[in-house]
């Protein structure tokens, strides 16, 4: 992890004898050295040790050859927040050596290339020297494709070191490397050499030791946005529109891969279409058409994509399209920090667009939630006739979670009020915007109904409840106060919030997407560590629903946790309470670009407490 974020434990914790299925593993390579194997290999070893883990990876936004890390959380309580400290480093960069080795707390632990003589630098760290050239010559490969298994070396090396399996390790590369027979094999080779180098020539000094649990049995690893694209297959997604951009390519990438496999009818044709778009305004265009024609369409994209998104999601809003779209919100302004991770985009996307604009938001804390919310998304844009966006993040989209195999939807489809031929005989005909059942939702028809009064025009400019073209006052005022009625209405529909609460204590906390997993292991800090007692509620969509204004009446104080600098998050809650419960909020900011950890969020809480 960056070196600049590193903390110093204290140093009477470097005399324990054992750590435990407990610790933070960082692999400090460079951007393109092919480490990513490498890595996932590692992680999925310890995972098939029955360790719960999470892989978090930190890589450079613009070329090769630049500082990369990687960190494994390996927890036997199933903490899976990004942990501060670094445990255990492995360091193959020699640009970042030296400040990595420097950064790391007493009685920690590095595994480093010969050469780079890290072993000099201090004396209250346990070091491994590996003389990774040498060990390459006895690989078997040819001289041009040493360098490409280098990095399986150190999997081999760490997992002698940590007591990890050989056999898991191996299991994990045929894994990694399913169709490739010959990579697979080369790999395993370099593997069970750092294997066998740190046997015979490096004996056991440090603390740290991965024992076989049972906490992962039945779990699989997956990243966030390949969750969301199998979720919006399930759901029904038929059009998808994007423009390629960091960090939500992957999830277009992999919807690609998922409906080539399960969207290819009988006669041998795609029952889908994906349209690569010239930009983020014409991919959100499209799914707009898309979304009128009666198709389930979404588009992803990120932060600058959606503030290029923002006239039609205005129009979206007054004209009533239903659409869906993916924001894996990375850091801005601007450009900003294209590969790191933020919840920036939570005001802006709140009210995206000019003119009085509200839109659904769904907050998904994890890869369950990204597949259980793709149909929650689609389903809310046509109960409700309006975009919904789904706030991810590049921590939760792009890194590696372990969860539970996701559940098939049992659900069955809402296609929201619409009207088909048989409704329009018996009817005669409607009123497009006309609230005729008090909820603000008013009834639709596709193109192509098959009844003279189906037809309707869309409009994006001034139109009265028959869809008809008017500046009149009074039409526009009833529309406008129609459309925030349907919002009012939405409160009852979006997910519910997720409450842990004793009903004892008086200081509250609310966190939303992957900020949640720095809160859980804070709770359990701030109990253990101060007795301190926390109720905890979970924001999982907007508009808020009733128990997020009855939380915050029940407690004197409540710490509002995210990941920007403007307590986005607490300025919608604000909006939104009443006026004498906005001295009961306050903000816990964590804006580095680095998913948050629970230590930040527990010192915090316990400084604003006055302990």
């Amino acid at each position: 992890m960056a070196t600049s974020d590193l903390v110093v434990r204290n140093p009477q914790d470097s005399g324990a004898t054992h750590v435990v299925n407990d610790m933070s593993i960082s692999v400090a390579t460079v951007n393109g050295s092919g480490s990513q194997s490498s890595n996932s290999v590692l992680l999925r070893a310890i995972f098939q040790m029955g360790v719960p883990v999470s892989g978090k990876n930190l890589f450079p936004s613009n070329i090769a050859g630049l500082p990369t890390w990687f960190t494994i959380r390996a927890n036997q309580h199933g903490y899976i927040a990004r942990k501060k400290e670094i445990d255990f480093l492995v360091a193959m960069n020699p640009e970042t050596a030296k400040d990595d080795v420097m950064s790391l707390a007493p009685g920690s632990s590095v595994v480093y290339d010969e050469p780079l003589k890290l072993n000099e630098l201090r004396t209250d760290l346990v070091f491994y020297s590996v003389p990774y050239d040498k060990i390459l010559t006895t690989v078997g490969a040819e001289a041009k494709v040493r360098k490409l298994v280098k990095n399986m070396i150190y999997v081999g090396v760490v997992a002698q070191i940590l007591d990890i399996d050989i056999k898991e390790v191996e299991i994990a590369i045929q894994r990694q490397f399913s169709k490739k027979a010959k990579a697979a094999a080369l790999n395993l080779g370099a593997a069970k050499a750092g294997f066998d180098y740190a046997k015979a020539s490096l004996p056991k000094q440090d603390r740290f030791r991965i024992e076989r649990s049972n906490k992962t049995a039945g779990k699989i690893i997956i990243d966030g946005n390949s969750a969301s694209a199998l979720g919006a297959i399930f759901a029904g997604v038929t059009v998808v529109t994007w423009y390629p951009i960091t960090p939500s390519s992957s999830l277009v990438e992999s919807l690609i891969e998922y409906a080539k496999e399960y969207r290819i009818g009988p006669d041998g044709k795609a029952t889908f279409a994906v349209v690569q778009a010239e930009d983020e305004l014409a991919a959100i265009g499209m799914v707009l058409g898309a979304g009128w024609a009666g198709a389930r369409a979404m588009t992803s994209t990120a932060g600058p994509g959606i503030s290029l998104m923002s006239e039609f999601a205005g129009y979206s809003y007054y004209a009533e399209i239903p659409a869906v779209v993916w924001d894996v919100q990375r850091v801005g302004p601007s450009t900003g920090l294209p590969t790191r991770t933020a919840q920036c985009d939570i005001l802006s996307t709140a009210f995206l667009s000019h003119g009085d604009t509200k839109h659904i938001m769904l907050f998904p804390a994890s890869v369950e939630e990204c597949f259980a919310m793709a149909g929650d998304a689609f389903d809310l844009a046509e109960r409700f006739q309006t975009i919904v966006f789904v706030m991810s993040d590049l921590d939760l989209g792009m890194n590696n979670w372990m969860a539970d195999p996701f559940k098939y939807p049992e659900r069955p489809i809402d296609r929201g009020k619409v009207l088909d031929k048989a409704d329009l005989e018996r009817l005669g005909g409607f009123a497009r915007y006309k609230d005729v059942d008090g909820d603000g939702i008013g009834y639709r028809t596709l193109p192509g109904t098959d009844h003279p009064g189906a037809a309707y025009f869309t409009r994006g400019s001034g139109h009265n409840e028959k869809a008809q073209y008017t500046e009149k006052p009074d039409d526009y005022a009833n529309n406008m106060e129609r459309l925030n009625r349907k919002f009012e209405t939405a409160r009852s529909h979006v997910p519910r919030p997720e409450l842990v609460a004793s009903g004892k204590s008086k200081i509250g906390i609310i966190a939303y997407g992957t900020t949640h997993w720095a809160i859980t292991e804070s709770r359990d800090q701030l109990r253990g560590e101060y007795g301190v007692e926390t109720d905890y509620l979970r924001l999982r969509g907007f508009p808020f629903s009733k128990e997020v204004h009855e939380f915050v009446k029940a407690h004197d104080r409540t710490y509002v946790v995210e990941q920007n600098r403007d307590a986005q998050m607490l300025t919608l809650l604000k909006i939104d309470l009443e006026p004498a419960l906005l001295t009961r909020l306050r903000s816990i900011s964590h804006m580095d670009g680095l998913p948050a950890d629970a230590r930040s969020v527990t010192d915090h809480i316990m400084t604003m407490e006055g302990k």
